[in-house]
């Protein structure tokens, strides 16, 4: 985690990462212990990330105690505390509800405003390229198509493997 940060790479596994036995807050704190930040300073970093997710009403919250939505922003809080400069997402819409969809939407194109590069790999076709500028379609190990999300939706290639007649954005 701390070689990966020191590199300037965030990363959101597809598994629950959360410590469940710790606070929403302590979480965070947790992973700022190997900074050079005086704890202070870390607690100011991650008070302003709790602000910036939107995730401060749950700060005192235990890990096991959240819905998907906010664990999964959790999650990408403690990846952004660390001041990445590209997050890696790996399958971010994965169990968690329609509402959370959209608001983890917003927050990746949120990131993209702030600079931050963000790949990301899902399953879910539809939400995925809502949010993306580029995407890749991998069948059978290699790589189907690569394009714009346009692109991808209108591939009568794609549609046959993998997304269907039915497919729409």
């Amino acid at each position: 985690m701390h070689r990966r940060a020191r590199m300037g790479l965030g990363y959101l596994p597809q598994e629950p990462s959360v410590f469940r036995k710790l606070t929403v807050r302590d979480n965070i704190l947790a992973f700022l212990e190997e900074t050079p930040l005086s704890p202070g300073e870390r607690r100011e970093r991650a008070d302003g990330i709790l602000r910036e997710m939107r995730i401060g009403h749950v700060a005192d919250t235990m890990g096991y105690a959240l819905s998907g939505g906010e664990r999964r922003r959790v999650e990408i809080a403690r990846a952004l505390v660390l001041s990445p400069g590209f997050l890696l997402l790996d399958e971010p819409f994965a169990g968690i509800d329609p509402i959370s969809v959209a608001d983890l939407q917003q927050v990746i194109l949120g990131l993209k405003e702030r600079g931050i590069g963000v790949i990301m790999t899902d399953h879910n076709v539809r939400d995925t390229l809502k949010v993306c500028d580029r995407a890749y379609i991998i069948s059978e190990g290699a790589i189907l198509l690569a394009g714009k999300p346009g692109e991808i939706a209108a591939s009568d290639r794609v549609r046959e493997i993998y997304l269907g007649d039915g497919f729409s954005l």
